[in-house]
């Protein structure tokens, strides 16, 4: 599923590539057609991400506000003589192809034989520059909406550290944080206490200061607040910058690298369940929470 690492990649490549161009926008699927009609001919101007949603304001006033929830994705795919635009790919930490998927996984994509590439799959919105596509499929949200509307989108979510930055966020997180008596590991995941934490994240930070995820939010101290929104930060800008969710710390270069590549060498806790946790050798459970499980070591986490 993706986390807010992936929601901001995907606005530094739109940036890249699509702001400041005309682009032609359609609906494949057919389930967004009058919302690609309104802004099919139209310039993005800007694109911006805040937590896990998209925003790309086109000249007309009107954005396009798109959550991609547990299943949704972006392909990218850029023309096979564009090396310019091949290389913003690259620069983002993506693998030297032309295709690229940003969402629930991200991998190599085959080039396509002809440009743009004929849809695959059920694509609800498509956007068309001269050399670059980008398909858009299972999103939770996607819709037209007025500056107005984006605006009160924005209200609602809590911060996210590279939108609300330095003091401010960290004060308002630990005060919504601080306010509430639900279990610390369901408030990590409400988008309105802190923007951009998912399932992943919510796990690992969680272990990484060795909280039990049962435990009263309220009954935290400011500095833990604190602790865990300059956690949250630096996850989040490393996920940014290397394309994956790698939360173990204290690892040595050679281990870091072998943690990029593998999947099964990156998180302390997530996924983890039955096996003995890196730390104390218990085993890690995995519990529902909230319709979501969670996973978290007994022994570590417990209060």
């Amino acid at each position: 599923m993706p986390e807010g690492h992936t929601v901001h990649r995907v606005a530094r490549l739109f940036d890249a590539l699509f702001v400041g161009r005309t682009i032609e926008a359609s609906s494949p699927q057919g389930r967004f057609s009058q919302g690609a009609a309104s802004i099919s001919g139209r310039t993005i101007v800007a694109v911006d991400a805040v937590g896990k949603q998209l925003f790309m304001d086109l000249d007309n006033d009107l954005i396009v506000r798109v959550h991609l929830g547990i299943y949704g994705a972006w392909d990218v795919t850029t023309h096979p003589d564009n090396a310019e635009a091949a290389q913003v790919l690259t620069s983002l930490g993506a693998p030297r192809s032309r295709a690229r998927r940003f969402g629930d996984w991200e991998g190599d994509q085959d080039a396509p034989d002809v440009f743009p590439p004929p849809p695959v799959g059920q694509v609800r919105l498509r956007l068309v520059a001269d050399d670059v596509v980008a398909d858009l499929r299972g999103p939770t949200a996607c819709e037209v909406i007025t500056r107005e509307q984006a605006d009160a989108v924005r209200h609602r979510l809590g911060p996210d550290p590279l939108v609300m930055t330095g003091v401010r966020g960290q004060r308002v997180f630990s005060e919504r944080l601080l306010a509430t008596k639900r279990p610390i590991g369901l408030v990590l995941m409400d988008q309105s206490v802190v923007a951009g934490i998912g399932n992943v994240y919510r796990a690992e930070i969680l272990f990484r200061h060795r909280l039990d995820p049962y435990r009263p939010a309220s009954s935290h101290s400011p500095e833990v607040a604190g602790a865990l929104w300059k956690d949250w930060g630096s996850l989040l800008r490393d996920g940014i910058a290397t394309g994956v969710m790698l939360t173990r710390d204290g690892l040595s270069p050679s281990e870091r690298k072998t943690a990029l590549r593998s999947a099964q060498n990156r998180h302390w806790v997530y996924k983890r369940e039955g096996k003995e946790c890196r730390v104390c050798g218990s085993v890690v459970v995995m519990d529902v929470m909230a319709a979501r499980k969670l996973y978290y070591c007994p022994s570590c986490q417990a209060s």
